[in-house]
C-alpha cells in the first residue's frame, strides 16, 4: 500500500510538472506571436506623412490604396509617386471633406469600423501583463513552494543511485574488514527492518566514517547501498553551501523529502566537516548560513520530522571539529573508524585493483604489499595503475615487480628529473651529502633500514635522495629510534664539513626535519629528563579553541621556552656529534660510498651493503 501510494504521489507530481511546462510554453508561444505581430504593425510603416501632405496628395490623384480605421489611416502610393511606398497616419478629427476626397480620388478606398484603435497599446498592456505573470509563476510562486527557491537554488544537488545502478558490493572492497563487519548489521536492517522492530529495537539513524584521506569511506558507504539494494543519494557538504542565505537549510530539506518518498535508502554526507563543524557565537558569527543548513540537518536527522528508514553516512578525516549535537546518539549513533592498512590488507587491496591488470607469472603482491607501508587504499590504487602505465611505456607483455618499484619510488620521492642539468661541484656535494646519510643509517641499528640512494634529481627541489624503506608498519616509535632518524638527517651537513669544510643550502630540508623532530620529542613525547612528561605547546598552538566556546591558553613562560630551546639544541647538537664522530671512523668508507655515487648516481642496498663490506 506503501508503495502505491508513492507511485500516485509520483504521478501527481508528473502531472503537475507536465502541465506547468505546458502553460510556461504558451506563455511564451502567444507571447512570441503577439510579437511578431506588433513588429510588422510597425515595419509596415515606411512613412508617415503630414495631414495637409496626405490631403495634396489626395486631391492630385497621387495616392492608389486606402484603408480608413476610425482616425487611423494606411495607404499605398501609386507606382509612379514616391516609388509606391507604403504610409500610415492618425487624422487629428473626423473629416468629411477627406472622406468625400478619397472617395472620389482614391481607386482603392476601404472603411473599417472597428473599437481598437489604439490596438499596439492594447498588445503592449498584454504582452507586458504576460511578462508579469511569468515571472510570478515561474520566480515568486516557486519561492512559496516547498523546497524551493528562486531559479531552482534550493534543489538538494544529491546524485541519485537506483538500486539497479549500484555495482559495488563488499567484494570491491578490501582491507578494511572490521568495518565491514560491522557495517553488516546495517544492510540486515535495511533488508528487513521490521524484524528488528518487531523486538523493539530502533533503527541506527547515522554512521560517521572517520578516517584519513583515501582510505575507502565513500566506497564502503557505496558498498553498503549495493550490498543492502536500496536507493543511495551521495552529496558533498559543501554542495550545500551557497552565496544566498537560507539555501543550504533549504537543500537539506529537499534531500530528506526526496529521500523520504524512496525509504528505505541511504544519504552519504561526504566531507560533513563543510557544513557540521560546531557552532560558535564568537568565531563563526558571520557565518550564518553556514549553521542554518547544520541546524536543518539536526532537526531532520532526529527531530519533528523523524523518518526511521532512513539511514544517513558521513565521512569525514576531521571529527575533532565536529559539533557535538551531531556527534550525539539519535543522530550519529555510531562511529566506524577506517584506519590505514596494514600488510595483509594492503595485499588484499592489491588484488582487488589488479584484476584488470595482466600481470608477470613471477609477479608477488605480497612483496609489494610489504614494501608499500603507510600507503592508503587510494594511493595503492594508484600504484597500480602507475605500474601499468610504466610496462606500457616499455613495451613489455606483462606488469612486472620492477615496474611496481618505479611506480612506488615515482609516488614516495617524486620522479626522476634526468634532464636537470647540474655542475660538477653540486653533483660532489650532493654526492657526498647523501653518502653521508646512507653510511650513517647503515651504521646505525635503531634506523628504518636503507632502500636506495641516487644523487639523481627527484620531485621539486632535491638534488638527491635517501631512501629509507620500512620493512613492517609501525605504529610507535621509541626514544632510540627518534634519535638515530635525527642522527640520520645530520648526517648529511656533518659530510659536507668533514669534506668541504663548508655546508651548503642542500641540507636546509635536513635541518628542518631533525629540528620538528626534536621539538616533538621535547613538548609532545615528553623525552626530555630535564622538562619531564609534560606537554608543552608549540608556537602555532599557543592559543587554541574548544567546543564550548571558550579560548584556553596554553603558552607557558619564558623561562620554560628557554628551557624548551636548550633541550632542543642539545638533541640536535649530540646528534651532529655522534654522526660527524661515526663518519671520521668509517672515513674511508665514506668516501668509497661517494665515489661509487658519483660513477653509478643510484645505489641499492646491496650495493651498499657490498661497499662497506669492502672497505672494512
Amino acid at each position: 500500500m506503501k508503495t502505491n501510494q508513492h507511485k500516485y504521489r509520483r504521478n501527481t507530481r508528473s502531472i503537475t510538472s507536465f502541465k506547468r511546462t505546458l502553460i510556461a510554453w504558451g506563455v511564451i508561444i502567444v507571447f512570441g506571436i503577439l510579437l511578431v505581430r506588433l513588429w510588422h504593425s510597425q515595419s509596415a510603416s515606411s512613412e508617415t506623412p503630414s495631414y495637409t501632405e496626405f490631403y495634396r496628395d489626395v486631391t492630385q490623384n497621387k495616392v492608389e490604396r486606402v484603408l480608413l480605421m476610425g482616425r487611423k489611416v494606411k495607404g499605398t502610393y501609386i507606382p509612379s509617386y514616391k516609388d509606391g511606398k507604403q504610409f500610415s497616419l492618425i487624422i487629428p478629427v473626423s473629416d468629411g471633406v477627406l472622406f468625400d476626397a478619397l472617395r472620389n480620388n482614391v481607386s482603392d478606398f476601404r472603411v473599417k469600423y472597428t473599437g481598437l484603435v489604439f490596438s499596439n497599446i492594447i498588445l503592449f498592456a498584454i504582452m507586458l501583463t504576460l511578462v508579469i505573470t511569468a515571472v510570478r509563476f515561474f520566480m515568486f510562486h516557486q519561492m512559496n513552494g516547498a523546497g524551493r527557491n528562486l531559479l531552482g537554488f534550493a534543489k538538494s544537488k544529491a546524485r541519485l543511485m537506483g538500486r539497479h545502478r549500484i555495482k559495488i558490493t563488499f567484494d570491491d572492497v578490501a582491507g578494511i574488514e572490521e568495518a565491514k563487519e560491522e557495517l553488516q548489521e546495517i544492510i540486515e536492517l535495511l533488508k528487513d527492518p521490521d524484524r528488528f522492530k518487531k523486538l523493539g529495537g530502533r533503527i541506527p539513524k547515522g554512521l560517521l566514517l572517520i578516517g584519513p584521506p583515501g582510505t575507502g569511506k565513500t566506497l564502503l558507504a557505496k558498498a553498503v547501498a549495493g550490498e543492502a539494494n536500496v536507493p543511495f543519494y551521495s552529496i558533498s557538504g559543501s554542495d550545500f553551501v551557497e552565496l544566498f542565505v537560507g539555501v543550504g537549510a533549504s537543500r537539506v530539506r529537499d534531500l530528506f523529502s526526496r529521500a523520504k518518498r524512496n525509504a528505505p535508502c541511504i544519504i552519504f554526507l561526504d566531507e560533513i566537516d563543510a557544513i557540521g563543524r560546531y557552532r560558535s557565537s564568537r568565531l563563526n558569527a558571520g557565518n550564518e548560513e553556514r549553521e542554518q543548513t547544520l541546524n536543518a540537518l539536526l532537526v531532520e536527522m532526529d527531530g519533528f520530522t523523524t523518518k526511521e528508514d532512513i539511514i544517513v553516512i558521513a565521512a569525514t578525516n576531521r571529527p575533532d571539529v565536529l559539533d557535538r549535537a551531531l556527534l550525539r546518539p539519535g543522530r550519529f549513533d555510531r562511529q566506524i573508524f577506517v584506519d590505514m592498512p596494514d600488510v595483509n590488507e594492503r595485499n588484499g587491496i592489491l588484488h582487488v585493483h589488479t584484476r584488470s591488470i595482466l600481470l608477470a607469472d613471477n609477479l608477488d603482491l605480497k612483496e609489494i604489499a610489504k614494501g608499500t607501508p603507510g600507503f592508503s587504499g587510494a594511493d595503492l590504487a594508484n600504484l597500480a595503475n602507475e605500474a601499468a602505465l610504466q610496462s606500457a611505456r616499455l613495451g613489455k607483455d606483462a606488469v612486472e615487480m620492477n615496474d611496481f618499484e618505479v611506480a612506488r619510488d615515482k609516488m614516495k620521492w617524486g620522479k626522476e628529473r634526468r634532464s636537470k642539468v647540474m655542475t660538477d661541484d653540486d653533483r660532489k656535494i650532493t654526492a657526498y651529502h647523501e653518502a653521508g646519510h646512507a653510511l650513517i643509517l647503515s651504521l646505525l641499528p635503531d634506523t628504518e633500514p636503507l632502500h636506495k640512494v641516487t644523487i639523481i634529481p627527484r620531485g621539486v627541489g632535491f638534488l638527491g635522495i635517501t631512501m629509507q624503506l620500512p620493512k613492517t608498519d609501525r605504529y610507535t616509535k621509541s626514544k632510540k629510534q627518534l634519535i638515530g632518524e635525527i642522527t640520520g638527517l645530520m648526517a648529511g651537513i656533518a659530510a659536507e664539513e668533514i669534506v668541504f669544510n663548508d655546508i651548503s643550502t642542500g641540507a636546509s630540508n635536513d635541518i628542518q626535519l631533525a629540528t620538528r623532530l626534536a621539538r616533538l620529542m621535547v613538548c609532545e613525547w615528553g623525552m626530555s629528563k630535564k622538562l619531564g612528561p609534560i606537554r608543552y605547546a608549540n608556537t602555532e598552538q599557543a592559543v587554541s579553541c574548544v567546543n564550548d566556546d571558550t579560548y584556553v591558553k596554553l603558552a607557558y613562560s619564558e623561562s620554560v621556552s628557554q628551557e624548551i630551546d636548550e633541550e632542543v639544541k642539545k638533541i640536535m647538537e649530540t646528534a651532529y656529534n655522534k654522526a660527524h664522530q661515526l663518519l671520521e671512523q668509517h672515513k674511508k668508507t665514506f668516501f668509497a660510498v661517494a665515489e661509487e655515487l658519483l660513477r653509478n648516481e643510484v645505489l641499492d642496498i646491496q650495493q651498499i651493503n657490498s661497499i662497506i663490506d669492502k672497505a672494512t
